[in-house]
C-alpha cells in the first residue's frame, strides 16, 4: 500500500510519456519484446521503468517483473519509488512479490570452486544460489525484465545477461541507459545490437534542460600549474627529450637526419606521384603530426597541403613520438651504419621521459609519471576551496558542492621517481577532505567525506552528524562512534555499514549540515541523488561520455524547494608548460566534452570545450599566462546564474537533433556589418552569366540564386526580415535594387549613368571573382540532395553570421544530411589536392571603359564580355566517386557559382591541370568542424 504521508505521485514528464507510448507499440509487436531506452541523469528512467511495468501488472495480473540495477543503492531507489507508486516491490530472490528489485551481482554469483573446463556457457560457472535464481526468473510464464544502466552489462556481465535473455526470449524487456549509444565501442555496440536492436526513444540532456526537468547549468573550467616543487620535477624530466630534439637538428645525427627524413616522407613523397591527399588518408595520424611541424616552422608545407584549426598548434609529445617512431622503424632500426646505432641508443633513452618505449616493433607507449603528477597534483585541491568559496560567495547558503575524485585513498605505491614530489595520498578522496578542512574559508561549511568504506569529517561535524541520525534513527545513532583522527580528519564508521549511511549522510547534506561533500566516482558518481546539488567540482580522470554524463548528472536535478536552481560543473585541470607532456590534463578536459553539449558564448548549444570558452581549443590549452584571467572570467560566469539561465532559454521549442556544422573565417572579408532594413530584392534581374562565347541571359536563374546568399547571411533563407551584407554584396544589393528601380521610374543623366555602369561592374565582379562562400555551399548542398546523398538541398541551407567574420553553415535536415554537408563544403573551398574530379569558372573578364548610358548599352556591354581564364576547385569527394555524381555538383555548380565544365583527374587534360593547380586555395578560409544541437 502507498505511503500516505509521501509526496504525490509528480505528472509524467513529455519524456516520460513518448517513451512509454513507444514502449507501448514495441510490446505490442510481438516480433519486438525487447526494448533500448536512453534518457540522461535526472530524466526519470526509474519512473519510465515502473509505469512500464504497472501497465503490465494491470493488464495481466499474474505477470511477474524483475529490475536489475548495477548497485544496492540504485536498488533501493527502485523499491522505494514502486512503493510510494503503490506497486508490491521486494528485493526477495523467491520472486513472491509482483515486483522485485535485485542487482547484476545477486545474479553473477560465480563458484569459485567450479573445476568444470568443459563449461560451454556462463551459467554453467555460477554458483548454485545464482543458478536457482536464473532458474526461477527463467520459469516465470510471463515475465517483464527491466535492465537499469544497462551499460554495466556490456562491461561485467554481458555474456550471462545474453543468456538469459536467450532463455526467456518471449519476456518484455526494456533496457535503460543514460549512455548514449555513439559512446559505445565497436563491441559493445555489437552486444547492444544483438540484445536490444536498435533504440527505441531517446532524449538528449539538453532537451530535458528546455523542458525545466533538469536544471540549467554551465560547464566551467579552473587551470592550475603544479605546485613549485611539482614543475621543478617536471622541469628536470623534461632535460632529456628536450637535449633528444636538439641533437635532431646536429649534422651528421644518424645517416639520414631526422628532418632530412621528414622533407622526403611528406613534402617531396616517394614516389613522386604520390599525392598529399592520398598519403593523408593512408596515414593521417603522421600527416597531422607533419602539419603541425610545419606551423612551428620544422618544415616546408607539403604541396596540396592545407592548415586546419588542429594543425595550428606546436607539435605534441605524442606528433614527436609518431614521428620519430617512423625515422626509427621504417630506416634507423633497419640500418647497418654505427651512427644509427648511436641514434637508436639515444632516442630508446630519452623516449621514457614523455612516457613511451622503444619495442622490436616501433615506439609503445608506457607509464607516464608526468601524467601522475598533473593528474594527482597537489594544486588540484587547493584549486577545488578557491571555487567552492567563490561559490559559496555568489550563492550563500544555497551552496550544496559535490567534489568527485577517484579513490578513497590513492595507491600506497609511490614510483621511486616521485619520490618526494607526491605521497601516496596524492590525488586521494581524502587528500581533498584535508585540503578542505584546513582552509578557513571552506572549513566553515563542514566538508565531510563519504566513500564505500568510511565517512569522514572534522569530529565537531561528525557528531553533529550522529545527533542528526538521532532524530532519524535513534536505535542506530547508539552504536555510531567517533573516532578522532591524528591531524583534521576524523571518522565514523563503527556501528554502520555504506548501504545505511549513504543515505543519512545524504540527508545531512541536503539539509545543509554539510555544504561540501566529497566522494569517489564509483559511490556518488552514478545512481546518488541530492536534488540540492549546486555545484559539481570534477577531479576525476574519467573522461568516457558514459562518466561525464553521469558525473554531470549528479548537480542537474531539479530542486522542488529552489525553482531557480541553476547548477555549476567544474573541472580542475592543471598544465605545465615546463615538460612536453605537460598538457596531458587539458586533453583530459577536451576528451570529457567531446559529445557532451553546454551553451557557448554565442548563446549555441555545441559540444567540445568551445562551449566552456571561445578561445579553448581542442588541439592545445590556452597559454598558462592566461590562466587567471580565464579563471576571473570563469568566476564571473559562475556568479551570474541568471544569465546562465537565461543562455539556456527554458521552455522555447526544440527538434533535439544534433546537426555538424562548419564555421568559416574568409581571409580576405572583415566584420560584418548589420543592415537594418530590408534589402529589396525583387524583381531579380536576369541572372548574368560569363561564358567563353560572352555573358548570356538565355537560362532563367534559379528561383532561390543570387538573391539567396544574402538571405543566407542572415539565417534567414525564405524568411522576411533584415539581411546582413558586407563587402561586394552590399554594392551588388545595391546595384540590382537600382537597376530595378530603372524598370519603374524614369532616372536620367549622370545618376543614371552611374548606376547602369555600377551594375554592369557588379555582375562581373559577381561572375568573375571568387564566387561567395554562400554560392558555393548552396551549389554543394544541392548536389548532394540530386545526388541521393542527402534529403534537402539549399533549401535548408542556414548561414549564422557572428561578429567578427565568422560564418557557421548548416544543412538543416537529417543528422546525417548535415555531416555529409559540412564534410563536402569544408572540401569544396578547401585547397586543391588530389581529387577525382575538378569544376571550373571562368575569370579574368575585362571592365566596360566608359559609362554606359542605357539598358541596350548595358546588356551589349555584357554580351561583349569575353572569359580569357579559368580557375579550378575542386569537387568532395562524396561527389567525386562517380562521373554521375560529379554530373550532379556540375549543374549545381552552374546555377549557384557560374558557367564552367567539369574534368576526371584520370584522363590526360585532368591529370595536367591537378599537377598544375596542387596546392592552390582560392579562399584561404579557416575552417572548424562543429556539432550543434537545436
Amino acid at each position: 500500500m502507498p505511503d500516505p504521508d509521501a509526496p504525490a505521485v509528480p505528472p509524467l514528464r513529455i519524456h516520460q510519456r513518448e517513451a512509454l507510448e513507444a514502449l507501448a507499440g514495441a510490446w505490442h509487436d510481438a516480433d519486438h519484446p525487447r526494448a533500448w531506452v536512453v534518457l540522461p541523469p535526472g530524466a526519470g528512467k526509474t519512473r519510465v521503468g515502473l509505469e512500464a511495468v504497472a501497465g503490465e501488472l494491470r493488464a495481466h495480473p499474474d505477470t511477474r517483473a524483475v529490475v536489475l540495477a548495477p548497485n544496492t543503492a540504485i536498488q533501493s531507489q527502485w523499491i522505494a519509488e514502486a512503493q510510494a507508486m503503490g506497486l508490491d516491490a521486494s528485493d526477495d530472490k523467491s520472486l513472491a512479490s509482483p515486483l522485485t528489485c535485485l542487482t547484476y551481482q545477486s545474479l553473477a554469483v560465480f563458484d569459485s570452486e567450479a573445476t568444470d573446463v568443459d563449461a560451454t556457457t556462463v551459467v554453467d560457472r555460477l554458483h548454485p544460489n545464482g543458478v536457482a535464481l536464473f532458474d526461477r526468473i527463467r520459469a516465470e510464464p510471463r515475465l517483464v525484465l527491466v535492465l537499469d544502466e544497462c551499460h554495466h552489462l556490456l562491461e561485467v556481465w554481458g555474456r550471462l545477461l545474453a543468456e538469459l535473455l536467450e532463455a526467456v526470449d518471449r519476456a518484455h524487456v526494456l533496457a535503460l541507459t543514460a549512455t548514449p549509444p555513439e559512446s559505445l565501442a565497436g563491441e559493445q555496440r555489437a552486444l547492444v545490437d544483438q540484445l536490444f536492436g536498435s533504440i527505441l526513444y531517446r532524449v538528449s540532456v539538453p532537451a530535458v534542460v528546455k523542458e525545466g526537468h533538469l536544471a540549467p547549468f554551465d560547464e566551467l573550467v579552473w587551470l592550475t600549474t603544479p605546485t613549485p616543487t611539482e614543475e621543478d620535477w617536471l622541469t628536470s624530466e623534461a632535460v632529456r627529450f628536450t637535449e633528444l630534439t636538439t641533437l635532431l637538428t646536429t649534422p651528421g645525427f644518424g645517416s639520414v637526419g631526422f628532418y632530412e627524413w621528414l622533407t622526403a616522407r611528406f613534402v617531396e613523397p616517394v614516389p613522386a606521384t604520390t599525392t598529399w591527399a592520398a598519403l593523408a588518408e593512408r596515414e593521417p595520424d603522421l600527416c597531422d603530426a607533419a602539419l603541425r611541424m610545419h606551423h612551428a616552422g620544422l618544415l616546408d608545407l607539403p604541396v596540396g597541403a592545407r592548415l586546419r584549426e588542429e594543425h595550428r598548434h606546436d607539435p605534441t609529445a605524442e606528433d614527436w613520438v609518431r614521428l620519430l617512431g617512423d625515422w626509427l622503424l621504417r630506416h634507423v632500426a633497419e640500418s647497418d651504419d654505427p651512427s644509427d646505432a648511436e641514434v637508436l641508443a639515444v632516442v630508446k633513452a630519452a623516449l621514457p621521459s614523455v612516457g613511451y618505449q622503444w619495442t622490436r616493433r616501433g615506439v609503445r607507449r608506457g607509464r607516464s609519471t608526468v601524467d601522475r603528477v598533473l593528474a594527482r597534483s597537489y594544486a588540484k585541491p587547493g584549486a577545488a576551496a578557491q571555487i567552492i568559496a567563490a561559490e559559496h560567495t555568489a550563492i550563500g547558503e544555497r551552496v550544496r558542492a559535490l567534489v568527485l575524485c577517484d579513490h578513497e585513498r590513492a595507491s600506497a605505491t609511490v614510483p621511486v621517481a616521485l619520490d618526494g614530489v607526491l605521497d601516496a595520498e596524492a590525488g586521494s578522496a581524502i587528500a581533498a577532505l584535508e585540503a578542505l578542512l584546513t582552509d578557513p574559508d571552506t572549513a566553515v561549511l563542514h566538508p565531510m567525506l563519504v566513500t564505500g568504506s568510511v565517512v569522514a569529517a572534522s569530529e565537531e561535524t561528525l557528531r553533529d552528524l550522529v545527533a542528526f541520525v538521532a532524530d532519524r534513527d535513534p536505535d542506530l545513532a547508539s552504536k555510531l562512534v567517533v573516532e578522532p583522527g591524528t591531524g583534521p580528519v576524523s571518522t565514523c564508521t563503527s556501528g554502520w555499514t555504506s548501504r545505511t549511511w549513504v543515505g543519512h549522510v545524504t540527508a545531512f547534506f541536503e539539509a545543509g549540515r554539510t555544504q561540501v561533500l566529497v566522494g569517489t566516482r564509483g559511490l556518488l558518481g552514478e545512481g546518488w541523488n541530492a536534488r540540492g546539488v549546486s555545484t559539481l567540482i570534477d577531479l576525476t580522470t574519467a573522461t568516457t561520455l558514459t562518466a561525464v554524463v553521469q558525473t554531470r548528472g549528479r548537480a542537474l536535478r531539479t530542486d522542488p524547494t529552489w525553482p531557480d536552481k541553476v547548477a555549476t560543473n567544474w573541472t580542475v585541470v592543471c598544465v605545465s608548460e615546463a615538460h612536453l607532456k605537460g598538457d596531458n590534463d587539458w586533453f583530459r578536459l577536451v576528451r570529457k566534452h567531446q559529445g557532451f553539449h553546454g551553451v557557448d558564448a554565442d548563446g549555441d548549444i555545441v559540444d567540445g570545450v568551445a562551449h566552456i570558452d571561445a578561445s579553448f581549443s581542442p588541439y592545445a590549452p590556452p597559454p598558462v599566462s592566461s590562466f587567471d584571467a580565464l579563471n576571473a572570467r570563469m568566476l564571473v560566469a559562475a556568479a551570474d546564474r541568471d544569465a546562465i539561465r537565461d543562455a539556456w532559454a527554458v521552455g522555447e521549442t526544440y527538434q533535439d537533433v544534433t546537426l555538424a556544422s562548419l564555421r568559416v573565417r574568409p581571409a580576405t572579408w572583415s566584420a560584418v556589418e548589420r543592415v537594418d532594413e530590408v534589402v529589396s530584392l525583387a524583381p531579380v534581374p536576369p541572372s548574368w552569366r560569363l561564358t567563353t562565347d560572352g555573358m548570356t541571359t538565355e537560362e532563367p536563374p534559379p528561383a532561390t540564386s543570387w538573391s539567396t546568399p544574402l538571405a543566407l547571411a542572415a539565417g534567414t533563407a525564405g524568411v522576411s526580415g533584415a539581411s546582413l551584407v558586407t563587402g561586394e554584396w552590399a554594392l551588388v544589393a545595391g546595384a540590382v535594387g537600382a537597376l530595378a528601380t530603372l524598370g519603374h521610374a524614369a532616372v536620367t543623366g549622370r545618376r543614371h549613368a552611374e548606376t547602369l555602369t555600377q551594375w554592369v561592374r557588379s555582375q562581373l565582379a559577381l561572375t568573375t571573382g571568387v564566387p561567395p562562400l554562400e554560392a558555393v555551399a548552396a551549389a554543394v548542398a544541392d548536389g548532394l540532395a540530386a545526388a541521393g546523398l542527402a534529403s534537402v538541398g539549399a533549401s535548408g541551407l542556414t548561414v549564422d553570421v557572428h561578429p567578427g567574420g565568422d560564418y557557421r553553415f548548416r544543412l538543416v535536415g537529417t543528422e546525417g544530411d548535415a555531416e555529409v554537408f559540412a564534410v563536402a563544403f569544408d572540401e569544396a573551398i578547401g585547397p586543391v589536392g588530389a581529387p577525382r574530379y575538378l569544376v571550373s569558372r571562368y575569370t579574368d573578364a575585362s571592365l566596360p571603359d566608359g559609362p554606359i548610358r542605357t539598358r541596350r548599352g548595358a546588356r551589349s556591354a555584357l554580351r561583349a564580355t569575353r572569359a580569357t581564364g579559368e580557375a579550378w576547385h575542386p569537387v568532395p569527394s562524396v561527389l567525386g566517386r562517380n562521373a554521375t555524381s560529379a554530373g550532379h555538383y556540375l549543374r549545381s555548380w552552374q546555377a549557384w557559382v557560374g558557367e564552367g565544365r567539369l574534368l576526371a583527374a584520370a584522363k590526360p587534360e585532368g591529370a595536367g591541370i591537378v599537377a598544375a593547380v596542387s596546392g592552390e586555395d582560392p579562399f584561404a578560409a579557416t575552417t572548424v568542424m562543429r556539432r550543434h544541437w537545436s
